[in-house]
C-alpha cells in the first residue's frame, strides 16, 4: 500500500476561524505530535485528498482501538473534533494540566458519557460543531469492537448528517487493535497501522432526518462503505453490552432504533 501524499500538518496555513475554534494548543500538539508519530510508528495513510477542506464533515469510522480517536484527526489535513470524556478534562494539579492539554491538543472537545439527557448533550454538541462548518469524528458502532468484527451501526451519525447537510466521509482503520489491544497501556510500534479515508457520501436522497427508514438506509450506507475500507468480518449484531437483567434482555430483543 502506498501512502497518498498532501500538505503536512506544518505546511497547512490554519485559517484564523480555526485557530479561535480550537486553539493554540491544538496546533503546537499537532505540528509536535504527527511528525513524531509518522517517524515512529509508519501509518500507512490512504485518500486524504477525500476529505473536504471546508464546510460540516462527519468522519464516521469503525472502532477498534483507544488511539482511534488520535489517529483520525491527526493525520486528517484538517482540524477535526471528538468527544471525550469529561473526566479527561476536570483533573487538579500537574497531572490534571497534562491531561488537558493533551486532549485539547489532539482536537477532543469535554462531554458528558451516559443516556438519557447526557445523550442529547452529546447530540446536541456535535450538532453545534457540524453548524460552524468543522468536521468531526464519530463511530457509528457506538462503542470499540473487542473481537475485531464489524458491528451494525447506530443511527445517529446518519441523523446528525441528515439534519446539518453535513457530508460523510467514511474511514477504515486496520491494525489499531493490534498496535494497542484493549488491556494495554501504551501502544506498540508493530504492525503498522493503516487509515482510509473513503469518498465522501452524501446521504440527502434517503430522505430527512425525521424519518426512522431514512436513518436506516443512511446509517446501512455508511457502514458499507466502513466495510469496503477496513475489510473485517460483519457482526450481524449491534455492539451491546450483555443484558444484566430480563427487562434488558427483553428490550434488545424487541425491534427498536438504536440512536
Amino acid at each position: 500500500m502506498t501512502e497518498q501524499q498532501g500538505p503536512s500538518p506544518a505546511e497547512q496555513a490554519p485559517e484564523p476561524e480555526e485557530v479561535g475554534g480550537v486553539g493554540l494548543t491544538y496546533y503546537l500538539g499537532r505540528w509536535g505530535l504527527a511528525p513524531l508519530t509518522r517517524l515512529v510508528y509508519r501509518p500507512r495513510i490512504e485518500g486524504r485528498r477525500n476529505i473536504p477542506r471546508r464546510g460540516p464533515v462527519i468522519l464516521a469510522s469503525n472502532h477498534l482501538s483507544f488511539i482511534d480517536s488520535f489517529v483520525i484527526p491527526m493525520y486528517a489535513p484538517r482540524p477535526v473534533y471528538f468527544l471525550a470524556k469529561s473526566s479527561y478534562f476536570e483533573g487538579k494539579g500537574f497531572s490534571g494540566w497534562v491531561s488537558r492539554t493533551f486532549f485539547t491538543a489532539i482536537g477532543a472537545t469535554s462531554v458528558r458519557r451516559g443516556a438519557g439527557q447526557a445523550a442529547l448533550d452529546a447530540l446536541d454538541q456535535q450538532r453545534r460543531i457540524l453548524a460552524s462548518g468543522r468536521a468531526v469524528a464519530l463511530y457509528p458502532e457506538g462503542t470499540r469492537s473487542l473481537d475485531g468484527r464489524l458491528y451494525k451501526g447506530r443511527t445517529g451519525v446518519a441523523f446528525l448528517a441528515l439534519e446539518t447537510g453535513a457530508k460523510v466521509v467514511p474511514v477504515g482503520l486496520v491494525g489499531t487493535n493490534e498496535a494497542m489491544p484493549v488491556t494495554a497501556k501504551w501502544p506498540r510500534t508493530k504492525p503498522r497501522v493503516t487509515i482510509r479515508y473513503g469518498e465522501p457520501i452524501d446521504l440527502s436522497h434517503h430522505g430527512p432526518a425525521s424519518s426512522g427508514r431514512a436513518r436506516r438506509l443512511a446509517t446501512d450506507e455508511i457502514m458499507a462503505a466502513i466495510h469496503e475500507l477496513s475489510g473485517q468480518e460483519l457482526a450481524g449484531t449491534y455492539n451491546e453490552a450483555p443484558a444484566q437483567n430480563p427487562v434488558e434482555r427483553i428490550k434488545q430483543v424487541l425491534p427498536h432504533e438504536r440512536r
